[in-house]
């Protein structure tokens, strides 16, 4: 599709036949150098619309690339927010959906449950802790339209951040007593401990990566819901969930969620490469 002249509309429909069609493409920037965060911003809210006309359900939103992990690995040096729908949720014991999915990575992520509508600007970190209900260790996993996940910030936040599924732990914690900067995590693939990190990975705290949500999304004229789910964003860089393979999070506090690579999708045993 070299040489076509890309509008706001046409990313988004590709994103989502991208999406649907389980193909990966060159990222738009690559011919379109006016996609910018802010664009992308608007293809991301016109993906959203498609996902609701669709049927599927707003429930929260998630952050990506709040690691220092993430931004180096990624070459993108800042955070974003995205959407989350109950599409994307994963319920816990089933395998990576492999069938919907192009090149699934699995990331530890520490997960807020909201009590309270947050709205900003101006949103602080003891203001954004004190509207969170319960705390779980959770994992993301993160997809991409983009072959080899390359990509630059317009690109990314167009594809609602690598957007994929996520799956919470079963252990729930009022945030009063976790100190969540300390809060740990021990990424296992295969049986074998390959990172790990704590909460302060993320901006410092969770809770920056919440306020930093709430206050984006002001400038856009929304706020973050009681009731929504928010993933703070991977505390290490993530790995790849290929079919047959086995990833857990283990988490101080949190307890643990375990995830399988589950079949292939077209029904090949797995080998559990990538």
């Amino acid at each position: 599709m070299t040489g076509t002249t890309w509008t706001e509309e046409s990313v988004a429909d590709e994103l989502l036949a991208c999406e649907a069609e389980r193909r990966d493409r060159p990222p738009f920037t690559d011919e379109w150098d006016g996609l910018d965060v802010e664009t992308g911003y608007r293809i991301q809210d016109r993906t959203l619309q498609r996902r609701l006309d669709r049927g599927e359900r707003l429930i929260g939103v998630k952050l990506g690339l709040t690691s220092r992990a993430k931004q180096e690995r990624m070459g993108v040096h800042m955070p974003f927010v995205a959407w989350l729908t109950d599409a994307m949720l994963l319920p816990a014991g089933l395998p990576v959906p492999q069938d919907k999915l192009i090149h699934p990575r699995i990331e530890p992520e520490i997960v807020f449950e909201m009590g309270a509508r947050l709205a900003g600007p101006g949103v602080g970190p003891v203001e954004a802790m004190a509207a969170v209900a319960r705390v779980y260790g959770g994992a993301e996993v993160i997809d991409s339209r983009y072959a080899d996940f390359r990509f630059r910030a317009g690109d990314v936040v167009a594809d609602n951040a690598s957007s994929g599924a996520f799956v919470t732990g079963s252990t729930g914690l009022p945030p009063e007593g976790l100190d969540l900067a300390l809060e740990g995590v021990l990424l296992e693939v295969d049986g074998a401990i390959v990172d790990s990190a704590t909460g302060a990975a993320v901006l410092g705290h969770p809770a920056e990566a919440l306020a930093l949500a709430a206050n984006e999304l002001a400038a856009r004229g929304l706020a973050i819901e009681a009731g929504w789910i928010v993933l703070t964003g991977g505390m290490t860089d993530a790995v790849p969930a290929p079919p047959g393979s086995s990833v857990a999070c283990h988490f101080t506090h949190l307890g643990s969620v375990h995830l399988h690579g589950g079949p292939s999708p077209d029904g090949a045993a797995p080998d559990g490469g990538s």
